[in-house]
């Protein structure tokens, strides 16, 4: 009797130890005109870590006036042999749903034909035995390659990866109204912001929901209105799987401890692909803030098109960024790939290779000494001001009459092209300017006044940080005339001395010609990518050798 209790326990363990296969998922897929975004969501479709023969793919595509159908085809030529199975439909003989408007129109047919594809692709999974359903769309991208096994380990019936957009927009609600619409309350935004982390029950997910088939509950879940006899809702088909949840004590979970990916705001009946193409140029800028991609496969790079650069109306740009920081130049690069900026990227003067016999040429101001720490100068910041003194000089020499100055560690605003372009319109129609701040820390924002009849401009106050400004010839001129080379401080302390707004009076003593024209963006078009204290925050000003004025113990 003992030997065999022994026998059947050595068993167990052994049926323990054994490797467990992944669960099988099967992937529902509606796609209709997105043909500009396929590209990016087939390629992290295709590169999430998970087994490709424990996966089947559900694939609907109809009413499109794009090549989505084309997409589609060449990836799947290229990977459905990959996959357990591939279940796919396409509907070619239309291109719009009766009384539809355009394609970001819902009309009752359409979201009629929703609701059956979306049960469809449900009641598919059921059939075949699969152990999960993700249901996703097409404008979901999920970098994380992770985001499936992720959300399997959460073990609950309903979970949702929050994806980002380039605002408020996400995947899930934290509100409902009565009548069933979104309600934003207070709870949202520490998600959004990841301010909170875990998984939260909340009354709505979309867009990106994986359905644990194996829990006997979700056999309650549906899409079709009809199945819940409680239900008066709109015909939505969101709306009604939440409330099929809800009246089932089921709970759909958002779960934020990683960043799964990002999401398309979705259009109004008045944008179109151009401003759905904005859009995931702002989106892939975000994505580049967090030094993440949104890659295409090479496979199907034919289908994105190629963004023409200029330099958006000034003379030059340029990029300062020092060599030995490669990841911020790679970054920048990428997203002047984006903007199509065509950007002269400058090597940074580093302050590490500053050596005594360069120190020798230059005399620091008597009495400066930095406001929040109050030392001298430090290495890094003297190469920070010949970074941008070699960038006035050439100038000058080339003779360009407006030129942006951009640093390697900023974000861009969204719709960033635009902005500068309404921006210098107004810039230009101005009498007298000399600089313009794109990104600044405001000091002293009571001071400052808008631009007589501007909509976008202000007169620059005391400011730190030159993130990125627009500078004149006649600008550069005058701070290169003031002969900073021989009373050394601070590039953006400089700045507010020459346009008569620092607030130390002796700073400003040394320097008589005080009349430089500094206006600023407002809003502002560009942050720095991290704060002091964030995790990523790399000052290679701050963090760098101390120089003593005129002794330069240090050497």
């Amino acid at each position: 009797m003992l030997k065999s209790i022994v026998l059947i326990l050595f068993a167990l363990s052994q049926t323990l130890l054994a490797e467990v296969k992944e669960p099988t998922v099967v992937v529902g897929v509606l796609i209709r005109n997105k043909g500009h975004t396929l590209p990016y969501f087939l390629t992290h479709l295709e590169r999430l870590d998970y087994p490709k023969h424990r996966i089947s793919l559900w694939i609907r595509s109809d009413h499109n006036t794009d090549n989505s159908i084309e997409i589609i085809k060449k990836w799947l030529y290229f990977n459905e042999n990959h996959y357990h199975s591939v279940n796919v439909e396409y509907l070619q003989d239309a291109d719009k749903y009766e009384n539809e408007s355009g394609p970001a129109h819902w009309t009752s047919e359409r979201f009629n034909h929703v609701i059956n594809l979306r049960e469809a692709a449900l009641n598919h999974a059921r059939r075949i035995w699969a152990d999960y359903l993700l249901v996703i769309d097409a404008d979901a991208f999920l970098t994380n390659p992770r985001t499936l096994k992720s959300l399997i380990s959460k073990n609950v019936t309903i979970a949702a990866p929050m994806l980002k957009s380039d605002g408020l927009y996400s995947n899930f609600w934290h509100g409902m109204t009565d009548d069933y619409y979104y309600e934003r309350t207070e709870d949202y935004k520490p998600v959004l912001n990841r301010e909170k982390k875990g998984c939260f029950p909340v009354p709505m997910v979309h867009s990106c929901v994986l359905i644990d088939l194996r829990n006997k509950e979700s056999d309650l879940l549906t899409y079709n209105p009809e199945y819940n006899k409680e239900y008066d809702g709109p015909k939505d088909d969101i709306i009604i799987f939440a409330m099929s949840a809800k009246s089932n004590n089921i709970d759909l979970m958002i779960c934020n401890e990683e960043t799964y990916g990002f999401i398309m705001v979705p259009l109004d009946q008045e944008e179109g692909v151009l401003f759905d193409l904005l859009q995931l140029s702002n989106l892939k800028l975000e994505m580049l803030n967090e030094y993440i991609d949104l890659e295409v496969d090479s496979k199907l790079a034919e289908y994105v098109e190629p963004v023409m650069k200029d330099s958006l109306g000034f003379d030059k740009i340029f990029m300062i960024n020092l060599v030995r920081r490669p990841e911020r130049r790679d970054r920048m690069v990428k997203c002047f790939d984006e903007l199509g900026l065509d950007v002269q990227i400058i090597d940074a003067v580093d302050g590490k290779n500053l050596n005594e016999t360069f120190l020798s040429d230059i005399d620091f101001l008597p009495e400066y000494a930095d406001p929040f720490h109050k030392r001298a100068m430090t290495l890094g910041e003297i190469g920070c001001f010949m970074s941008h003194y070699n960038i006035w000089m050439e100038i000058i020499e080339k003779g360009y009459e407006t030129s942006l100055v951009l640093e390697d560690d900023i974000r861009f605003e969204p719709f960033f092209r635009i902005k500068v372009r309404n921006l210098m319109d107004e810039v230009h129609r101005l009498p007298n300017w000399d600089l313009v701040y794109f990104g600044r820390k405001r000091l002293q924002e009571s001071d400052e006044s808008w631009v007589p009849n501007s909509k976008y401009l202000v007169e620059a106050g005391y400011s730190y940080w030159t993130l990125g400004y627009v500078l004149s010839l006649r600008g550069a001129e005058k701070l290169l005339a003031a002969e900073p080379l021989k009373r050394l401080l601070p590039v953006d302390e400089y700045f507010p001395i020459l346009f008569d707004r620092h607030p130390e009076a002796n700073w400003k003593g040394h320097f008589l010609q005080r009349d430089l024209v500094a206006l600023s963006a407002a809003p502002l078009l560009l942050y720095p990518t991290h704060y002091t204290g964030e995790n990523g925050y790399i000052s290679d000003t701050e963090d760098s050798i101390i120089v003593q004025n005129n002794t330069r113990d240090e050497f």
